[in-house]
């Protein structure tokens, strides 16, 4: 009878696993939705009112490809009952079990939003594992990434969280950006190992790059560190740390992450979408980007058509998207009218999804964000903020974007050994290059490339090619033939549209009729895509935040450089197809008006 019961049990749990939905790899997902509420101390009642019809219904409305939700925010409470980490007081039942069952019957990936190397609670209980500021008193946010945290907490948390519930991953918030210079005894021993010496207390003393380099390569390794043994122990868990690798850390990938991911800022989003997510899209990993549904101060839902300005920025560029939402502080869903916001963000995007999705460049424009410089200039380990050299260069991506560039940012790795793929080549404002890395760029121009140079610094360090040193000569142009091409130097990132006219006479795709479209210039599945996107409005406004309505801009006029006429020229998804007139190697159509976004999908 027992043997019967076994038998019968075992071919029930079979029958039902074999019909459930298969769930969409990350690297394959395109639409998530976001949820975290950072449990504390004071949390109550967690779990109490997170139901199979609260997680259904964000299925039922937004069809999301995976669910991020609460797990353990920075003050390092769990919102579920984990054995090995630190629950939140009051938790009723088991919230984690209810996201995980109706997911997993949905088809629908599940993601913990896991704080990484931020952990109040264990920095207060346990301050040896904490990192230690230069005053010598340990951090009451950052654990170290030295120190014992990461084999006594996270990965056996994660274990838990791959054995016990079957998620199907962790998004690992703060990370790189919360993790700082590290004066505890293991650190420091490893660095007079490696130098000789103590490690300097504040910048402009003796060997203070190689002290930030120093922890910063101590990040790398705590990062491969955990990635490589959940990797063996738990091969189906994904685990993507939030901004590796990014503009956060404009470095190559070098560790077993997923995918790449992050969390734009929740003001002046669009702007700040068109600079990071060019940070991801060169660096050959899967990759998405989250907006804030909400405002950060006012905690005010923002409209659909404001995310989906957002959305299209990081889709024009081959990206996935998601956005996060408000929980309560018991987890449920704070406000369940938000799912119609996100459900007209959900069409929006999957009406787009099949003519962008993993979309890849056409090398066009390629503007520098300088690992070496950056790294050398900013305050902090991995924050792309705070640094003027680095506002300089988002400003002139701003100006080229502007005069309707298709702009690729791109960092030392992306250009050395590969620099003749760009027909123009920017550098603005970065004071210090590496010698071989700017010798390379100096030849990429005497072999016929084309050089921008913006700014001062930018302009001494090619002082021998521009002619000599007394930069303040130049005036505020200079355009000058170098071997079989030419290097142009300004002194300001204003009016760059001449200039860079001067310099690429030719490129594949004119758009011209307004100053508010982002032009990018893609192939998918090898047919020619031009993503033509609306930046106009006042998302920009730090006074108004809430976009209510974004005005549409045209007619404008688009000129396609092709080989051979194209057979059709059509306007998606809305299928329209353009006329189009083919006169001395170049297309010409106009688009009447461009509402949002939309995608121009060559038939060559």
């Amino acid at each position: 009878m027992k043997m019967k019961l076994f038998w019968s049990f075992l071919f029930t749990a079979l029958v039902a696993h074999a019909a459930e939905p298969k769930r969409l790899d990350r690297t394959e997902a395109f639409l998530g939705i976001h949820f975290d509420f950072h449990a504390g101390k004071t949390s109550t009642n967690v779990g109490a009112r997170t139901t199979r019809e609260m997680v259904s219904a964000i299925i039922d409305k937004v069809h999301p490809d995976y669910i991020q939700c609460d797990c353990k925010g920075h003050p390092g409470y769990s919102s579920y009952p984990t054995k090995v980490g630190n629950p939140a007081p009051g938790i009723i039942g088991n919230p984690l079990r209810v996201w995980r069952d109706v997911t997993r019957e949905r088809g629908v990936a599940l993601y913990m939003h896991y704080s990484g190397v931020y952990d109040g609670y264990e920095v207060k209980t346990h301050p040896e594992w904490a990192a230690l500021r230069a005053d010598g008193k340990p951090d009451d946010r950052a654990t170290s990434v030295f120190g014992p945290y990461v084999d006594r907490v996270l990965i056996p948390q994660f274990r838990e969280l791959a054995n016990d519930y079957k998620v199907d991953g962790a998004w690992v918030d703060g990370e790189c950006w919360a993790t700082v210079p590290d004066y505890g005894a293991a650190a420091v021993h490893a660095f007079g190992e490696k130098y000789h010496s103590a490690p300097p207390r504040k910048r402009g003393e003796p060997l203070w790059d190689e002290w930030k380099d120093f922890n910063r390569e101590g990040f790398r390794a705590y990062l491969r560190h955990y990635l490589d043994i959940m990797k063996s122990s738990n091969p189906d868990f994904k685990i993507i740390s939030n901004w590796a690798f990014s503009d956060h850390m404009p470095e190559p990938v070098s560790a077993g992450v997923t995918s790449l991911s992050g969390d734009f800022s929740a003001h002046n989003s669009v702007n700040t979408a068109r600079f990071t997510a060019r940070c991801f899209e060169n660096q050959g990993r899967a990759w998405d980007l989250m907006a804030w549904g909400f405002h950060d101060k006012t905690r005010q839902q923002k409209t659909a058509v404001g995310l989906e300005q957002e959305a299209s920025v990081v889709l024009a560029l081959g990206g996935g998207f998601q956005t996060y939402f408000k929980q309560d502080r018991d987890g449920a869903l704070l406000h369940m009218s938000d799912l119609e916001v996100m459900a007209d963000v959900s069409k929006f995007c999957r009406a787009r999804q099949a003519f962008c999705h993993k979309s890849e460049p056409v090398p066009q424009v390629a503007l520098l964000y300088s690992r070496a410089a950056h790294y050398r200039t900013s305050s902090a380990l991995f924050q792309p903020s705070g640094d003027a050299e680095l506002e300089g260069m988002k400003s002139t991506l701003t100006n080229l974007l502007s005069a309707q560039q298709s702009v690729q940012v791109v960092s030392e790795h992306h250009l050395i050994g590969k620099m003749s793929q760009w027909p123009l080549i920017v550098i603005s404002g970065w004071s210090y290059l590496e010698p071989p890395f700017r010798d390379e760029l100096a030849n990429y121009a005497k072999a016929g490339g084309k050089l921008l140079l913006i700014g001062d610094p930018t302009l001494r360090l090619f002082a021998a090619e521009l002619g000599g040193t007394n930069i303040q000569a130049l005036g505020t142009a200079k355009l000058r033939d170098v071997g079989r091409g030419k290097i142009a130097a300004v002194t300001t990132a204003q009016n760059l549209g001449n200039i860079v006219k001067q310099l690429f006479p030719t490129p594949l795709v004119e758009v011209s009729g307004s100053h508010d479209v982002d032009v990018c210039v893609r192939r998918l599945n090898g047919r020619l895509m031009i993503n033509l996107v609306n930046t106009s409005g006042n998302h920009a406004n730090k006074e108004n935040r809430i976009v209510e309505t974004v005005p549409p801009v045209g007619p404008l006029q688009i000129a396609i450089r092709l080989a051979n006429a194209p057979r059709a020229l059509t306007v998606q998804p809305e299928g329209t197809k353009l006329e189009v007139k083919w006169q001395d190697g170049i297309a010409r159509a106009t688009l009447p008006r461009l509402e949002l976004y939309s995608i121009l999908q060559v038939e060559e």
